[in-house]
């Protein structure tokens, strides 16, 4: 083997002093990641590729806004930046404020929130430079209290000039002492109807460029902008199987609560893009339901009504009615990423919800049946990809991992089903997963190359950062909502079902089935906007 890159031996830039526990820790750590990287590379590289020649598809062309000097972007090995470059619809925010629960002096707070609202103009958005009040401090012992009188304030003031309009953005710098993030996101979100950005105080006192370009970038989304969209999708067919005809891209997730929590409710959520042919902007929708259950139960529902009889409704039914309104098209090809299921499951979990996407469409039209392309994606899998010559640049990313944009579509993948590995994103620390998909129903007829190509340009389109990430974006927000979901219902306790571990109650042994504790609805206009990213 060829002489390896020395990325893994890079020292940190903050080192903690000798001596400290800290450096033990540090060096303890440090040490360990190096051992296992160098080991799993040079045990498993050469035997892996030798196997097979995997294929790697192009990064797609982004676009952004004509009045910036780069108006289209083509990004290098899975990342690109913001410098001279401008969201391709910036939104506008009349109507702002402040609050912060955090030590820091008001001057500080003051000069965080000009440097803020600098950089989302500086990016594309029209923000106004001055808070519709004054930024308030406030206690970490009465946050509902200083939200909704913050609420009272902006409400009474554009009362005073005659605006119907509600405040837009409410900036939130957090508390030094966690657990108060999961009460401000369920305030704001299910009681009062206000969007939020929360900040932490350490990275507030001291923002770099990088730090704020980031947020900006989640702002813009949460009101409703969009930071970049495919260049191909403003051609005509310029997106094979989504340019052709009006279609829509769901995402769906299942997140459970920890082990030793037997009576919390699994939540589900499902989200679909609300714009075509440029597939970025999210609708997001949350459902409570029994605990450990894997299977959506509310894609589609019917409830008896005494005076209008049965009443169909549902996640899916709502998201199409949604992107109708929004499109003024209904859609005429559905393909649905699904995230969280399990090998055993797929016959299960396809039976049920491929029905349920069935009666939604014919509920809403006689005879309506779009094409539908069920997808399972997968990342809790032992499979990992290496280059055959670790040294080679060509062959590497900067972490010396494969390049983003490798397909594996055969040898290691099922002799006679449809399904890939595809490796999307750039390795920063360790060894990257490529993500597993499993095509369970396909109406549409995707080819693979078309399908592997579609998927992975999905993953440049990530709201909150310029870099493609490693699951495909609507599933990736689906399980984003999922997780903002439980914070209604559990708070900061929460760890979003992803890993286990114990949310800080005792386990108590329950006899028969726990009634299912309902989600707090979100108000109308934070579901219009991608308020989870």
């Amino acid at each position: 083997m060829t002489s390896r890159s020395p990325t893994y031996l890079e020292l940190p830039v903050n080192v903690p002093s000798r001596g400290s526990k800290a450096f033990v820790r540090w060096f303890c750590t440090t040490s360990m990641l190096r051992t296992s990287l160098l080991r799993s590379l040079e045990s498993m590289s050469a035997v892996t590729w030798s196997l097979f020649q995997p294929v790697c598809c192009l990064p797609p062309w982004l676009r952004y806004h004509d009045s910036g000097k780069e108006k289209t972007c083509a990004p290098s090995v899975g990342q690109w930046n913001m410098i001279n470059k401008k969201m391709i619809n910036g939104g506008i925010i009349d109507n702002w404020a402040c609050v912060s629960f955090s030590r820091m002096r008001p001057e500080e707070v003051h000069r965080f929130c000009c440097d803020l609202i600098q950089m989302c103009n500086m990016t594309g958005m029209s923000v106004n430079p001055r808070p519709l009040v004054d930024n308030r401090s406030a206690s970490p012992n009465h946050i509902e209290n200083a939200l909704r009188d913050v609420y009272r304030r902006t409400t009474e003031m554009l009362g005073k000039q005659g605006h119907e309009k509600q405040l837009q953005l409410l900036i939130v710098i957090l508390p030094e002492v966690s657990g108060s993030y999961g009460k401000i996101k369920k305030v704001c979100e299910t009681d009062l109807g206000i969007v939020s950005q929360c900040c932490l105080p350490r990275h507030a006192a001291r923002p770099n460029k990088q730090y704020l370009e980031n947020v900006a970038l989640k702002i813009n989304v949460k009101v409703g902008g969009r930071n970049t969209v495919l260049e191909r999708a403003f051609v005509r067919n310029g997106i094979p199987f989504v340019s052709e005809v009006p279609t829509i891209i769901f995402g769906a997730d299942v997140t459970h609560p920890p082990p030793g929590e037997d009576s919390a409710s699994s939540i589900a959520a499902v989200v679909a893009s609300m714009d075509w042919p440029e597939i970025t902007k999210y609708r997001g929708l949350v459902s409570a339901q029994p605990h450990r259950q894997e299977i959506i139960e509310d894609l589609f529902s019917v409830t008896k009504d005494p005076q209008r009889g049965n009443v169909n409704g549902g996640m899916i039914r709502e998201l199409l009615i949604a992107f109708r309104r929004k499109t003024g098209q209904r859609p005429e090809r559905i393909l649905f990423y699904r995230d969280g299921v399990s090998e055993g499951q797929f016959s299960h979990v396809l039976l049920h919800e491929m029905d349920a996407i069935r009666k939604a469409c014919a509920s809403l039209e006689e005879g309506y049946m779009p094409p539908v392309t069920f997808v399972v994606v997968q990342k809790r899998h032992h499979t990992r990809l290496f280059p055959e010559v670790h040294g080679r640049r060509d062959m590497t990313d900067k972490s010396g991992n494969i390049l983003p944009g490798t397909v594996v579509d055969l040898m290691i993948c099922h002799p006679t089903e449809f399904d890939f590995y595809l490796c999307s994103h750039a390795g920063i620390q360790g060894t990257s997963r490529p993500t597993h998909y499993h095509v369970l129903y396909d109406e549409n007829h995707f080819t693979a190359d078309a399908l592997q190509s579609l998927t992975n340009n999905l993953c440049y389109t990530y709201a909150r950062c310029t870099r493609a990430v490693s699951v495909v974006p609507p599933a990736y927000y689906a399980h984003l909502a999922a997780f903002r979901a439980r914070y209604y219902v559990e708070g900061d306790s929460s760890d979003g079902g992803s890993t286990p571990g114990s949310s800080g109650q005792a386990a108590i042994a329950r006899e028969g089935p726990v009634e299912v504790r309902q989600l707090p609805k979100i108000k109308d206009n934070v579901k219009d906007v991608m308020f989870y990213c």
